[in-house]
């Protein structure tokens, strides 16, 4: 299961002069080897046991065919089938990649652990349709494509196509069709490939299959294959499900230390960043003030660990947290303390216990005013988007397999994005780079700026490094962890917290915008008049 990449030879070159290299030529590595991880149960093993169908998780390939056009940035996209297959395992479809980014991906092989010929977990097709083929298609490519799906068995589904080089069927026994009780749903992630720069509703378009249900009480597993779409009508596969729930692949305690010390994302912040991060303790210790309604008029200091905090009951807006009343210790506790602060993890299951998601949370007290760009002008928009408590987070996926780093999820504002780890900047080993956007504190995987609109008329993310920056692994506390049974992770009251982490600011929005307007032409008022009813309710 090693890292290797070769190349089939194909059997006509429609494209081969002048091409220059694709970076999908070159396979992703981390840029440190993985370490040996702290013993345990299943975890890091190279397999894992759904049941009666153990698998594992393959990322050398054989190359088969290209294209040198379409898909994302108008690259093309290569297709592979696993090579370097463990004996008494078997093929479940092939992988594909837009050329555009380094070679990062793997599929699923499995193994029937049944020992049941007639009714075992694994059968091979009965037959394959050809579902596409590159023949006619008028795109710059290497050879013609053919993409079969494989014909299963009654009481059996397909995982995955096979793709060829060659006219003909693939051999039978090319490929393994899975038990139907053994699969789940999918449903299509992101887009591989299509002959445009875009998706359309005619012709062919390649896409990630994922298991529909990706939460952590959800058993899905995905298999890493694609999904054919032809003509807008997706093919019939399904995804691998963990039958038995067996969670042994999850790591424990010392091994989730050991891969927070390894991957805990360094996040640098702006050089203009006044409101930094601190501990909830620090917050707590400085003065912030728990208010009950009906009482605002006594509010009460918080204990460190938040122990006379309300635990649990409903955000019905009955109490909130706030700054101190003295105007010296408000400002203190608005910038924080980096020096202080802490990065709070919740450990969980995802993609069947075949990966392990750890959310890394970070507490700042104080999120500072929006900044808006329009065309030209750079404005600050005075209390819009001001706010006490503000948690940021992004989220390690970990390959159970083997304890690699696969992708990040970077928290912005309301919504956040997925960024595989091909595409990360790393620093000090295999630790990935996240960037803090000024005073709204979203994580960016790149520094620069990030326009929130439409045109040239938008709210401003600024990043870039500074000698502000924090090691999420430094003080790194694991608050929760379900699937653990042993040792039991101790929660800290605030935890349980589930109310207002700051109070409601009212401020005339009108009022703050006339300010705002005071520095812009006519004709950019009107057009940021426009885009302010645009905006989300929460910013307002």
């Amino acid at each position: 299961m090693g890292n290797c990449l070769s190349s089939s030879s194909s059997p006509r070159s429609i494209f081969r002069k002048n091409i220059k290299p694709l970076p999908i030529e070159t396979m992703f590595k981390l840029p440190s080897p993985i370490p040996s991880w702290p013993p345990g149960e299943g975890f890091a093993s190279g397999t894992i046991d759904l049941g009666g169908l153990q698998v594992c998780q393959i990322s050398s390939f054989n190359k088969v065919w290209t294209t040198h056009q379409g898909g994302p940035g108008n690259l093309g996209a290569t297709f592979y089938e696993p090579s370097s297959i463990p004996e008494g395992f078997f093929m479940l479809g092939c992988y594909s990649q837009p050329n555009n980014s380094s070679l990062f991906g793997w599929v699923l092989a499995a193994k029937d652990l049944t020992n049941d010929p007639s009714e075992g977990t694994l059968r091979t097709p009965i037959d394959y349709n050809l579902i596409w083929s590159s023949d006619s298609s008028n795109i710059k490519q290497d050879g013609i494509g053919y993409i079969w799906l494989p014909t299963p068995p009654d009481g059996y589904k397909s995982m995955g196509s096979v793709v060829t080089n060659t006219p003909e069927k693939p051999p039978l026994n090319k490929i393994r069709c899975v038990r139907s009780d053994f699969t789940d749903l999918v449903q299509i992630d992101t887009w591989v490939w299509g002959p445009g720069k875009a998706t359309t509703a005619n012709g062919i378009n390649v896409f990630i299959a994922r298991p529909a249900e990706t939460g952590t009480q959800a058993f899905g597993v995905a298999t890493g294959t694609f999904i054919a779409q032809n003509s807008g009508t997706a093919v019939s596969i399904s995804c691998l499900k963990n039958v038995s729930r067996n969670l042994s692949a999850m790591p424990n305690l010392n091994q989730v230390e050991a891969l927070v010390q390894s991957y805990s994302p360094w996040v640098y912040f702006h050089p203009d960043e006044q409101y930094l991060p601190s501990s909830v303790s620090w917050f707590f210790q400085n003065g912030a003030l728990l208010y009950t309604r009906g009482a605002e008029s006594t509010p009460i200091p918080i204990e460190p660990t938040g122990s006379n905090l309300p635990q649990g009951g409903s955000n019905d807006g009955t109490y909130w947290l706030d700054l101190p009343i003295d105007g010296s210790a408000k400002e203190k506790l608005k910038k924080g303390d980096l020096q202080d602060a802490e990065a709070y993890l919740h450990i969980k299951p995802i993609l069947g216990a075949t990966f392990t998601d750890v959310a890394i949370w970070v507490f700042y007290p104080f999120n500072g005013p929006a900044r808006a760009k329009v065309e030209l002008v750079n404005v600050s928009l005075g209390k819009i988007g001001q706010h006490v408590g503000d948690w940021e987070h992004a989220t390690l996926r970990i390959s159970n397999f083997n304890g690699e780093l696969k992708s990040v999820y970077f928290s912005e504002h309301s919504g956040g994005s997925w960024v595989n780890a091909a595409e990360l900047e790393f620093q000090n080993g295999n630790k990935p780079v996240a960037y803090a956007s000024l005073h709204g504190h979203a994580l960016f995987p790149k520094a620069g700026l990030v326009l929130q609109g439409n045109g040239a008329i938008g709210i401003r993310n600024d990043m870039a490094k500074s000698k502000m920056v924090m090691d999420t692994g430094v003080r790194a506390v694991v608050v929760a962890a379900e699937y653990l049974s042993s040792p039991v992770i101790v929660e800290p009251p605030w935890l349980n917290y589930a109310r207002e982490w700051g109070p409601k600011i009212s401020f005339d929005t009108a009022e703050e915008i006339k300010k705002v307007e005071k520095f812009l032409p006519g004709t950019l008022k009107r057009a940021f008049e426009k885009f302010i009813k645009g905006l989300p309710n929460e910013m307002l």
